[in-house]
């Protein structure tokens, strides 16, 4: 699906809607230390496994994807996530 680079949208510093630039939004790597981290490792490694509790469920083949838009005027920069599932995304090239 072809997305725009740039989309008006409102701005909450701003208070009205203003050009936004959009970027792909890509998560950090998981912290190996934190806390729900630990716990899962503690889970997943004690004992002899056992029976699995529930049946896997097959994972869905795409996802919504996620931008950060930053604002042309002020800079503040805010999430904007399109609520469609798809394959393939890029950005649209001007003509």
């Amino acid at each position: 699906m072809n997305i725009p680079k740039n989309i008006k949208t409102y701005c909450k510093k701003c208070k009205k809607h203003t050009d936004h630039k959009l970027k792909q939004f890509k998560p950090a790597a998981a912290r190996a230390v934190s806390k729900g981290q630990r716990k899962h490792l503690f889970k997943t490694k004690q004992g002899y496994g056992g029976k699995s509790k529930f049946p896997k469920q097959p994972k869905k083949q795409n996802k919504k994807p996620a931008f950060l838009a930053e604002c042309v005027v002020c800079h503040q920069i805010c999430y904007f996530i399109i609520p469609k599932r798809m394959k393939k995304m890029e950005f649209a090239e001007k003509k």
